[in-house]
């Protein structure tokens, strides 16, 4: 007789067995035993081999379109499961239990081949976006008897559900059944690694990956901000779409009868990706903190709290606590990371050595710089409202800030106090700036050209909603003294040559000096410049509404008397007047 296999002998011995006395109970045993044997045999003969068929053969689908089939087959084995577990409680010993331990190892296998097979087949169709859009238990299932599983309200659906419904639910079957049957490794170990790859692929295609602390700091700045940006995209996709997905696709499947194993499945899927993604956070935060990486770090620590919620949702459980306290943790160190980036801001304000005057006083780089450097920040408020609360380094004076000017705010009072402060240590530094010029009138239009410049970023940014309108009032008032001061120190000269009611000699005397000082005064700030059209407009009409008048009165009244007044037009010197603090003029030739 040629040597038998156990499952041939298995086969013979159930269909060669002397008949002997039996039980009622015993009997229904068998009969139990040899209905689960008909139908869970049958497809396993139905494998290309005939043999128990491995993950990657090509089997005849148990789950085809009607599922009748499947049905029978599930249910083939809740009973045998049931009648094994009559067998360990009266008779443990019994070869009948022996008969059904080899049925179930059999169905077990033909069930992980099919859960290799749905997994492999619906890849696309079990994409997250598809797992978030279906509703495991709403409208598009069936109470179709052929269709119903169990008495739970996940049931397979029905005709015209989705095909992402369909796989879910009879993953969601064989899962159920596997589990009961103590297969819940041989499940999870084929689940976990069909959807893990698919995670993976994920975040590879944009761009993320696992890096240490050593790879990070020796990437230089262009390389850095590239690694950021995908990482921003990958943030939120991976948070509100893949592994929201997951999560959700891993509830569908093994959320009953034990939570845990969902919540295990899921975590051993994604923590790879989860290790990589959370954990590049981090590693930012502990580089050098240079100011030009402040907005970036910014953006990570933005990413991170607009998605609170979906983190707290997927990262609820104990399997995911460790990564939850990571994306925390990297949180509060990109924070931390933020304050001191400030603090090197502020420093390196106060720091900038150059000692050459911008010409005409016009507006100096480290205003521009520093200003639109703030009005960046000023877009931050909300994330910066968190980072500098409580932050108590270097406060503002009340006389500056803090006692009158809070109340025209609209932003956290923090906040506004560290902007201001960032933009005292500017003007404060633009002061020193101020003192380079050797002529004090070009000193006062370069605070008035910096302090224009800087109550238009404010106003015309966010910067306007942070410091608020009495702050915005103050220094547009110092933009008018500084104004003032010009013109009476730049022209001061030219208007205390015409003094009130002189002679007719004298009247001509002092219209020749006039003009003289005139067009010197001209000549010499013809280089002079206030790029603002609006202050320089202002500046002109101020000169203008002074000194025309006064020349038309003294004309007016003597120029019958002077051969040098009846020569002079008030409508020369407006002209004049026109061309100044353009950055260049071309004077009309009065005598």
């Amino acid at each position: 007789m040629p040597k038998m296999g156990l499952k041939s002998l298995f086969l013979f011995k159930t269909t060669q067995s002397p008949p002997s006395k039996k039980t009622f109970s015993h009997a229904l045993t068998e009969e139990n035993i040899e209905a689960a044997r008909s139908i869970i045999s049958t497809w396993d003969l139905l494998s290309p081999s005939h043999q128990t068929p491995s993950l990657c053969q090509q089997t005849v689908p148990l789950f085809s379109n009607t599922r009748q089939e499947a049905k029978q087959y599930l249910n083939a084995v809740m009973s045998l499961q049931t009648t094994m577990h009559h067998l360990v409680e009266y008779d443990s010993n019994s070869e009948s239990l022996v008969q059904a331990q080899f049925l179930m190892q059999m169905a077990m296998k033909r069930l992980q081949a099919e859960l290799y097979r749905i997994l492999a087949e619906n890849r696309d169709n079990l994409d997250p976006q598809s797992v978030i859009s279906t509703d495991c238990r709403a409208s598009s299932v069936s109470d179709d008897e052929d269709y119903d599983y169990s008495e739970n309200d996940f049931r397979f659906a029905g005709p015209g559900s989705s095909i992402s419904t369909v796989a879910m639910v009879d993953l969601k079957a064989i899962a159920e059944c596997m589990v009961s049957a103590g297969y819940s490794k041989e499940c999870l170990k084929i689940y976990v690694q069909m959807r893990k790859e698919i995670v993976d692929d994920a975040m590879c295609h944009m761009g993320v990956e696992r890096l240490s602390f050593s790879h990070v700091q020796r990437m230089d700045s262009e390389i850095l901000e590239s690694n950021i940006k995908c990482w921003l995209n990958a943030f939120k996709i991976a948070v509100r779409t893949l592994f929201q997905g997951e999560k959700k696709l891993c509830d569908c499947v093994f959320g009953s009868p034990e939570r845990r194993i969902a919540e295990s499945c899921f975590a051993a899927i994604c923590r790879d990706a989860m290790t990589a993604l959370f954990g590049f956070p981090e590693n930012v935060a502990k580089c050098k903190k240079t100011p030009e990486k402040m907005f970036m770090t910014l953006d990570m620590y933005v990413a991170i709290t607009e998605n609170r919620q979906q983190m707290e949702s997927i990262l609820s459980s104990e399997s995911t606590s460790s990564f939850r306290s990571q994306v925390w943790a990297s949180k509060a160190k990109l924070g931390e990371a933020v304050r001191t980036m400030l603090t090197n801001f502020e420093s390196a304000i106060q720091k900038e050595y150059s000692k050459i005057p911008v010409p005409g006083g016009g507006i100096h780089p480290l205003t521009r710089y520093v200003m639109n450097y703030i009005a960046f920040l000023g877009d931050y408020r909300d994330a910066l409202a968190e980072i500098v609360a409580d932050w108590r380094q270097n406060p503002l004076p009340d006389s500056y800030y803090r006692s009158s000017n809070r109340e025209g705010t609209k932003c956290s009072p923090e906040v506004a106090e560290r902007i201001a402060w960032l933009i005292l240590v500017l003007l404060c530094k633009l002061d020193s700036k101020a003192e380079l010029y050797k002529d004090v009138a070009l000193s006062y239009l370069f605070l008035a050209n910096n302090m224009q410049y800087v109550v238009v970023k404010v106003r015309t940014s966010n910067l306007g909603f942070i410091l608020g309108e009495n702050w915005l009032t103050k220094h547009e008032a110092k933009v008018k003294e500084y104004a003032s001061k010009y013109e009476r120190i730049g022209w001061g000269k030219v208007f205390a040559l015409l003094p009130e009611n002189p002679t007719a000699e004298q009247a001509r005397e002092i219209f020749e000096s006039f003009n003289v000082a005139f067009h010197e005064t001209c000549k010499a700030q013809s280089s002079w410049f206030v790029p603002d059209t609006n202050l320089r407009d202002q500046m002109k009409a101020s000169l203008t509404a002074k000194l025309v008048p006064i020349c038309r009165d003294y004309i007016h009244k003597y120029q019958n008397e002077s051969d040098a007044i009846s020569g002079f037009s008030p409508d020369d010197l407006a002209n004049d007047l026109s061309d100044i603090l353009s950055g260049g003029v071309s004077l009309s030739q009065t005598s």
